[in-house]
């Protein structure tokens, strides 16, 4: 049983870099085909695909959001990394990270809620 644990953070300041780890048990982050991925949910609204860091390395973050984020990871724990650069208070919601494969996300970490706020 895969399980994903989100770490960080709940209070980030305007304009500071959000970071965030997901901590990953019960199966490897290097393991083909897996993408392992960041998403958040700001208050009231759908969920945003932020990026993901395939297992072999590659990384692929949204349009919206490239210019901001970075995704790395570090093999020897198991674990995977958001930061985020320059938020504002719109980046305010509950951050998920998820394994995700060509049929979509199937292991979700519970969420962790980051603030952003002065």
């Amino acid at each position: 049983q895969v399980q994903l644990q989100e770490s960080g953070p709940g209070l980030v300041k305007p304009s500071q870099t959000l970071s965030l780890t997901c901590t990953v048990s019960g199966g490897s982050i290097t393991t083909n085909p897996y993408y392992w991925s960041w998403i958040r949910q700001p208050p009231g609204k759908g969920l945003e695909w932020i990026g993901y860091i395939h297992y072999s390395g590659s990384t692929y973050y949204s349009p919206s959001l490239k210019s901001r984020t970075s995704i790395s990871r570090d093999t020897s724990k198991n674990q995977f990394t958001l930061q985020l650069s320059s938020v504002t208070p719109e980046g305010t919601a509950v951050y998920y990270c998820a394994r995700e494969n060509d049929q979509g996300h199937d292991y979700w970490g519970q969420g962790t809620q980051v603030t952003v706020s002065s």
